[in-house]
């Protein structure tokens, strides 16, 4: 019997013992499928007829050659899986691709099993995970709550046990703050080292594939498979991972003054007692100035990148604007007030404080913050979608503007259930350094 939650190595030892095959397991997470029904957690699960190929293809593939032999695993609904329509959730933008995305080809080819494609916040626009046509994708813990997005639908599929690792999408926080509200390891990777061909672009410049999983052991097996520069991606890079971790790694932690909750006091109390935690750990804290981080963040949504979604959403907003949600549409058509020089004006700010942001993080092997402020009801987000959108972005919308690598990490439960979390962040090229401090820290941050 598969558990209720599975990990890589869980579903191993099952196959291993002759207890499941992956016929049975896919068998079951329909099942799981069907009962969560009223949960929009999918947009498209693969058919039996969509599936076979896949599960005929293991009986070539040797599960000691294969490290993903027969492992179910979910794909957001912008990023392509060869044959099934891939619709950034709006159907006037759908179209069928050809090929799987680069980063879904080296699953697949290391045995992984496709279940299907995930919902998401439309065009991969918002941390909230209601801005779907196909529905509010519901909190895997408290139903009451958002899912987080825009990779919504990836990470309640894993929460709720229906695959054993799930592909996002991370370009202001998608694959973390989700990950925070569903209890999941979230890895935002460096930008260009998981190829995004074969993925609808939300900001090309900056977008990043992402990673869910529940445990650090599948996040480091799934980020070596995933890695790789790819000449398909103009945005991909040579990255030489970094993996220097002093026997007593120097943490940093936003001053008192720039740590924002929203009002939020258990919020609050939840993050001083994982701080306190670390002291009990062999690693040194010490306050650093976060001004750079947050004046950064300010110009994802409020600066010209926002004319990159434009370019992605253009054909649909003009000729099929009704297929698309109004908050989408609002957020996109700030796009139009941007000049040329408002771009340049922009890129000379950034540069700016990425020399300064480059100047903290040469003095700390990591920085700690909170991955959200605070969590928000579906009601709370539909009274007020871009305030409470905008504070979901406080700890993250800065990432991938200032070239940083970053780790979200589960960590304790608020008192009605809902899960919280932390994030750990360098520099780009310490994904691997990230991970081994998360492994140093575990256990001992709650």
């Amino acid at each position: 019997m598969l558990p209720e939650k599975f990990s890589i190595a869980t579903l191993q030892h099952l196959y291993a013992s002759g207890s499941e095959t992956p016929a049975s397991v896919m068998q079951q997470i329909r099942l799981r499928i069907e009962r969560d029904a009223d949960n929009p957690i999918w947009i498209h699960t693969l058919t039996d007829e969509e599936l076979a190929p896949y599960l005929d293809a293991l009986s070539q593939k040797a599960c000691s050659t294969h490290p993903l032999w027969g492992i179910p695993f979910a794909i957001k609904d912008n990023i392509d899986l060869a044959g099934i329509p891939t619709t950034a959730a709006c159907p006037a933008f759908a179209y069928t691709p050809k090929r799987h995305a680069t980063v879904v080809e080296a699953l697949i080819n290391a045995g992984a099993i496709p279940v299907g494609k995930t919902n998401l916040d439309q065009f991969a626009t918002g941390l909230v995970g209601t801005r779907s046509p196909y529905g509010e994708v519901k909190n895997a813990y408290v139903p009451d709550y958002i899912s987080g997005g825009s990779s919504s639908g990836s990470a309640v599929a894993i929460a709720r046990g229906h695959v054993a690792f799930a592909l996002g999408t991370d370009t202001a926080g998608s694959g973390r703050v989700p990950a925070a509200l569903n209890h999941l390891v979230g890895v935002k990777p460096s930008r260009g080292l998981l190829s995004t061909a074969g993925v609808v672009p939300a900001c090309r410049s900056l977008d990043c594939v992402s990673l869910f999983s529940h445990d650090l052991t599948d996040a480091t097996l799934l980020l070596q498979l995933t890695q790789g520069f790819d000449a398909a991606d103009i945005y991909s890079r040579h990255i030489s991972l970094t993996h220097k971790l002093p026997d007593m790694p120097l943490i940093g932690v936003p001053r008192a003054n720039q740590l924002e909750f929203f009002g939020n006091h258990e919020a609050q109390q939840l993050f001083g007692k994982t701080i306190a935690s670390m002291h009990a750990k062999h690693v040194t804290l010490v306050e650093i100035d976060f001004a750079p981080f947050l004046e950064a963040a300010q110009l994802l949504y409020q600066g010209p990148w926002v004319a990159e979604r434009w370019l992605v959403a253009r054909d649909v907003m003009e000729q099929h604007p009704e297929s698309m949600l109004q908050v989408t549409r609002s957020v996109i058509a700030k796009a139009k007030h941007f000049s040329a020089a408002d771009s340049f004006s922009a890129q000379y700010q950034l540069a700016a404080l990425r020399r300064s942001a480059e100047t903290i993080l040469a003095h700390v092997d990591a920085i700690i913050t909170p991955t959200i402020g605070s969590p928000y009801t579906r009601a709370e987000i539909a009274a007020e979608p871009i305030r409470c959108n905008t504070e979901l972005g406080y700890y993250t919308n800065f990432m991938n503007l200032l070239d940083l690598a970053a780790l979200a990490l589960p960590t304790s439960h608020f008192a009605n259930g809902l899960p919280n979390g932390i994030t750990l962040f360098a520099d780009h090229g310490t994904d691997n350094t990230l991970l081994a401090l998360a492994e140093q820290l575990s256990g001992d941050i709650r």
